[in-house]
């Protein structure tokens, strides 16, 4: 599992991972009956230590197999951003990365009070990304790390269960940066709880609604952290 993230987390991944009891990691590495598969889990921690500048926690991974790969936000399934008519399918049906990009617009002034599919097809998308994938690489070009409070899902009446045997590796992994210039970003009920722990008070926090929330879209917490960062924004490749 620790394979995936780069050697800079590698001490602080397997201290963490000792946080979490003994019974829940044999179930991990069993391989069984929930997502990202046991080498993703810790995908998120392919961003180098050194190049991190915050920490997103979003809840859990998303409830469908194709859609979890290790990021939290990232789906997967999305292959397309737009499509002529506006968003493409795949990101219509996926509401929190749908409002998310709808506030990344309305964050370069390529949206205003207009949110539909007819305004957003009318944009300019060449100097835009295209890909979830661009997307993810222009989250950690600008150091933030995507990572989910559970980090597996296997059923929504179990989400409550992971969350809770995963608490202990987010504590140790907070308390191991707490000398790191490093900031939270918190989407939601669950991930505001992050805020709550002892190990997190020394963090600096960013609170937004969870992009689930079409308020999201306007918030101005989102738009003022977010629009410095032009997500959506094509850049060059190293």
């Amino acid at each position: 599992m620790i394979r995936s993230a780069d050697k800079s987390w590698h001490e602080i991944l397997e201290y963490a991972l000792k946080g979490m009891s003994q019974e829940y990691l044999e179930f991990l590495k069993r391989d069984e009956n929930y997502f990202p598969k046991y080498p993703h889990i810790l995908n998120a921690f392919r961003l180098p230590l050194s190049q991190t500048k915050y920490i997103l926690f979003g809840q859990d991974p998303y409830p469908r197999k194709e859609s979890a790969i290790g990021w939290a936000f990232i789906d997967g399934k999305v292959k397309k951003i737009f499509s002529q008519n506006g968003f493409s399918k795949e990101v219509n049906r996926a509401t929190s990365l749908r409002n998310f990009l709808k506030m990344a617009l309305v964050a370069e002034n390529l949206l205003d009070d207009d949110l539909s599919q007819s305004a957003i097809s009318k944009i300019d998308k060449s100097p835009l990304i295209k890909s979830i994938f661009e997307l993810r690489d222009n989250f950690e070009k600008n150091g933030v790390l995507l990572l989910n409070m559970g980090l597996v899902f296997s059923d929504k009446k179990d989400s409550k269960k992971h969350i809770k045997e995963w608490r202990g590796f987010v504590c140790r992994v907070l308390s191991s940066l707490e000398n790191e210039d490093i900031k939270l970003i918190l989407f939601g009920n669950i991930a505001k709880e992050v805020a709550k722990l002892d190990e997190a008070k020394s963090f600096q926090t960013h609170l937004m609604p969870h992009p689930y929330n079409i308020s999201f879209i306007r918030d101005q917490n989102a738009l003022n952290l977010f629009a410095p960062m032009h997500l959506l924004n094509l850049r060059s490749r190293d």
